[in-house]
């Protein structure tokens, strides 16, 4: 059986590690993304006409052409949890399996929110920053997390985990999500209409799809504290740039931090990075070496199913699978 692991070395190292790879070549023959860049969807198809199986990272989109062009194919595993920019109808209809991985990201995403809130709180960039340069930082008074209250927007797995940790430091913890049953009494579930008002942080963790596209827009804005500070954890998509970028520039909250945006790859726009009250990371939350190979491990396993003739976890389309061997 062969397979192709679209990562190019860059992200082989960072995203998925010698461990799983050594692991993956002794399953299966695979063949290496050796390029500088990601593969786009006629290089995909050019790489992966003898293979069996593709382990993708989530960079690398597979569009309805993949699947229609390479009739060998029989599996796409991501090694990622979001499929978004795989055509999964598409593989659906040639009768290929898509996969996808556990979010095994969330203790690191949770470690680097709470990075966020504190130096969002006391300054931290500000001051290294003015340092670095060879200069006197600003002396400002600084925001205690304790006693502040924080709203969490989507209840998932890392608002599960996050929440506990906010609680034990003290913040009133409020969390809005119309699909999420709230159980543990030290949070109060809101509409996100009365979170946005209460809130000193507003952390972003909702799902991304159509319904929560653009979700915290300029009216979600307007209903924030003027010195509240707005964290996004999740996907650019969630949120109107343009608006962010209007009440950041005319002060109208404090501030913000972000480890996504909609520049490609999910990163920050660079329109927003730029602006001194905002923190920017480069789409880093998952980038630690357990959540990393936690992930990759995740499309070995699948790949230990298929060799087995078993049918892999993860599936997103399986009643639709009949391109099994």
């Amino acid at each position: 059986m062969r397979l192709l692991l679209t990562h190019v070395p860059l992200a082989r190292r960072q995203y998925y590690g010698a461990p799983a790879l050594s692991r993956l070549q002794e399953l299966v023959e695979v063949t290496l993304n050796d390029g500088d860049a990601p593969l786009d969807p006629q290089g995909l198809i050019a790489a992966a006409r003898e293979v069996d199986f593709i382990v993708a990272d989530r960079a690398t989109a597979v569009p309805a052409a993949v699947f229609e062009s390479l009739p060998r194919l029989r599996v796409v595993m991501r090694s990622a949890i979001d499929i978004r920019n795989i055509d999964v109808a598409a593989a659906s209809k040639a009768g290929v399996l898509v996969t996808h991985a556990e979010p095994g990201f969330v203790d690191s995403v949770v470690e680097l929110t709470l990075g966020f809130l504190v130096d969002l709180s006391r300054g931290i960039t500000h001051a290294a920053t003015a340092y670095h340069g060879g200069r006197r930082p600003e002396i400002r008074v600084g925001r205690q997390l304790s006693g502040s209250t924080v709203g969490i927007v989507g209840y998932g797995r890392i608002s599960r985990a996050l929440a506990p940790v906010l609680a034990a430091m003290g913040m009133t913890v409020l969390v809005s999500d119309p699909y999420a049953q709230v159980d543990d009494r030290r949070f109060r579930k809101l509409p996100m209409e009365e979170l946005l008002g209460q809130s000193d942080y507003v952390i972003c963790l909702a799902v991304a799809n159509e319904e929560t596209e653009n979700l915290i827009d300029a009216a979600a804005f307007a209903r924030m504290k003027p010195d509240a500070f707005f964290i996004n954890m999740s996907r650019g998509n969630l949120v109107d740039e343009a608006a962010l970028l209007r009440v950041l520039t005319e002060n109208r909250i404090a501030g913000a931090a972000m480890d996504v945006g909609r520049a490609p790859d999910q990163m920050p726009s660079p329109e927003l990075a730029r602006l001194s009250n905002v923190i920017a990371t480069p789409h880093i939350g998952g980038l630690t070496p357990p959540a990393s190979e936690s992930q990759a491990f995740d499309t070995v396993r699948q790949v230990e199913a298929l060799v087995k003739g078993e049918v892999p976890p993860g599936g997103a389309n399986l009643k639709d699978w009949t391109r099994r061997s």
